[in-house]
C-alpha cells in the first residue's frame, strides 16, 4: 500500500527511563537509522520525560530522530506549581508533543476541554500536538467507539478550527489494548482510522494530509500489518520503544510500505 502521507513512528517511554538507559537507547536508534536507511522512509520519534528533555536534546542534535515530549500545560505560564508549559518545552528543541494520552485523561481526570486547550497552547508555541483519542473496553462492546471518538475530537475542534485542527497529528489509542497485549486486527483499526478521517473532512479540516497513528499495542509481528492499511499512517509506540531493537523493527515494517 502506497500512503499519500510520510509515516511517523513515535516511542512513548511514559515514565520509565534513566540518563545512562536514555543514552543506550537514543545511540541504539540512532546507530539504526544509519544503517537501515529508514529515515528516507519514515519520521522516527521519541517521547521523553520532562526531566530528561535537556540530554536527549544533546543526543539527538543534528540527526534526523525527532524529540517529543508526553504532555504541556494548558497555560503558558503562572501559578501552575509542576506544570511545564509548551514553551518551555520549544527551548529544550521539543518538535512534537502528547496531548490527551489515555493515562492522562483516566488518572489526571483530563476532559476533553483540557486536551484542547493543551493543544491549543503546543500550536501557538510552533509544537506539532499529537492528540490521542480511545475508548474503553465496555466503550467498544456498546458500539460506542465512534461516538467517544467524534466526542473526544469535537473538543478539539470547537477550540481550534478547521485549519489549526488540520495541523494537529490523531493517536488512535483503543485503551483495551495499550499494555494489555491486545491488539485490534488491522482491519478494525483501519475501519476507525477511516471514519475519523472521514469526520476530520466532514468539518473542514484538511484530512486527507493528517497523520492518523494507530497506539495500541504496535509491535515488530504485527506493525507491517497495520500499516499496510489505507489510513493508518504510523504508530504511537509504548512498551516496544523502550528496546532500540524493537522500536527499530518496527520502524523497518513500516519503513516497507513506501510512500
Amino acid at each position: 500500500m502506497t500512503h499519500a502521507r510520510k509515516p511517523l513512528v513515535l516511542g512513548n517511554w511514559k515514565m520509565n527511563g534513566g540518563y545512562d538507559a536514555n543514552s543506550e537507547l537514543i545511540n541504539g536508534i540512532l546507530a539504526g537509522m544509519k544503517t537501515a536507511q529508514t529515515k528516507t522512509q519514515v519520521d522516527l520519534g521519541v517521547c521523553v520525560p520532562h526531566v530528561y528533555l535537556s540530554h536527549a536534546e544533546d543526543l539527538c542534535y543534528g540527526t534526523d530522530l525527532l524529540l517529543a515530549a508526553q504532555d504541556c500545560s494548558a497555560h503558558v505560564k503562572g501559578a501552575y506549581t509542576g506544570e511545564v508549559s509548551a514553551p518551555m518545552l520549544t527551548e529544550f528543541g521539543v518538535q512534537l508533543v502528547l496531548v490527551g494520552h489515555s493515562e492522562r485523561r483516566e488518572y489526571h481526570r483530563e476532559s476533553p476541554q483540557t486536551v484542547a486547550l493543551k493543544a491549543q497552547q503546543a500550536l501557538l508555541a510552533g509544537l506539532a500536538p499529537v492528540v490521542c483519542i480511545g475508548e474503553t473496553l465496555a466503550q467498544r462492546e456498546a458500539d460506542q467507539t465512534l461516538p467517544i471518538l467524534t466526542e473526544q475530537l469535537q473538543a478539539v475542534f470547537d477550540v481550534l478550527g478547521a485549519a489549526d485542527l488540520s495541523r494537529c497529528i490523531i493517536a488512535y489509542e483503543p485503551v483495551w489494548a495499550i499494555g494489555t497485549g491486545k491488539t485490534a486486527s488491522p482491519e478494525q483499526a483501519q475501519a476507525v482510522h477511516a471514519a475519523l478521517r472521514q469526520w476530520l473532512a466532514g468539518k473542514g479540516a484538511n484530512a486527507a494530509s493528517m497523520r492518523l497513528l494507530y497506539g495500541g499495542s504496535m509491535k515488530p509481528d504485527n506493525a507491517g500489518a497495520l500499516i499496510a492499511q489505507p489510513d493508518i499512517d504510523g504508530g504511537l509506540i509504548g512498551g516496544a520503544a523502550l528496546k532500540a531493537s524493537d522500536f527499530l523493527a518496527i520502524a523497518a515494517a513500516v519503513a516497507a510500505n513506501p510512500v
